[in-house]
C-alpha cells in the first residue's frame, strides 16, 4: 500500500469524525439551552459617591460653615473648578436583581456660608439598610440568651468540696521553653 492511498484514508477518517463531533455539540446545545438559560452570571455590586441619609440632611442648617457641613455630610464627590459655591453629593449603586438607585444632593454656598440646598428626597438609615438586605428571612430568628433554667446546668455541684477527689484536677502546663529555636537554620 502506498503513502498516498493511506494518507487519503487517514483524512477520510479524520473529516467524519469532525462532523460527528461538531454534529454531537449542536445536539448538546439544543438540550442543554434551556438550562443554560437559567444560569445567569454573577454582576458586581458597584456602589459609588456619598450615602446622605435623611437624619444627616435634616442636621444640615442655613448658615453653617463649610467644614461643619463637611464634618455632617463628609467630602464631596463631586467638586466643580467653575462652581466653587456649590457641592454635589451623588450615590449610585447597582446590585444583581434589584433596579439601580441614584441619589442627588446638591449644596450652595455663599463665600464660606452654607446658604442652600436641594435634592432627591433621602432615605432614612435605617430604610436604606432594609433596602440592601434582600436576603429571604427562613423561619423566626433563634433565641441568642440563655434562661437562667438552663444556665443552672453548668453550675458546679454545691454538695462536694472543689479539692475533692471526684473534682477534675487541672492539668499542670508545661514548662515554656528557655530559648526558643532559630527561625532560620544557620548556613
Amino acid at each position: 500500500m502506498s503513502a498516498i492511498p493511506q494518507r487519503r484514508h487517514w483524512l477520510l477518517l479524520g473529516a467524519i469524525a469532525a462532523s460527528l463531533c461538531l454534529g454531537a455539540c449542536s445536539s448538546v446545545s439544543d438540550s442543554a439551552r434551556g438550562a443554560l438559560s437559567a444560569v445567569t452570571p454573577y454582576k458586581v455590586e458597584v456602589v459609588q459617591g456619598n450615602f446622605v441619609s435623611k437624619e444627616q440632611v435634616e442636621a444640615l442648617k442655613p448658615g453653617m460653615s463649610r467644614q461643619q457641613v463637611r464634618e455632617v455630610l463628609g467630602t464631596s464627590l463631586l467638586t466643580d473648578v467653575f462652581h466653587s459655591n456649590r457641592w454635589d453629593y451623588v450615590f449610585t449603586i447597582r446590585r444583581q436583581g434589584v433596579e439601580a438607585q441614584q441619589r442627588h444632593l446638591t449644596l450652595y454656598f455663599n463665600g464660606e456660608l452654607l446658604e442652600r440646598f436641594e435634592g432627591d428626597p433621602m432615605p432614612s438609615e435605617e430604610e436604606f439598610v432594609a433596602q440592601l438586605d434582600t436576603r429571604k428571612r427562613r423561619g423566626s430568628t433563634p433565641q441568642l440568651e440563655a434562661s437562667e433554667d438552663q444556665l443552672k446546668k453548668f453550675d458546679p455541684p454545691k454538695d462536694k468540696p472543689a479539692d475533692s477527689p471526684s473534682a477534675p484536677a487541672e492539668r499542670p502546663q508545661p514548662p515554656l521553653p528557655a530559648a526558643y529555636p532559630p527561625l532560620e537554620s544557620p548556613r
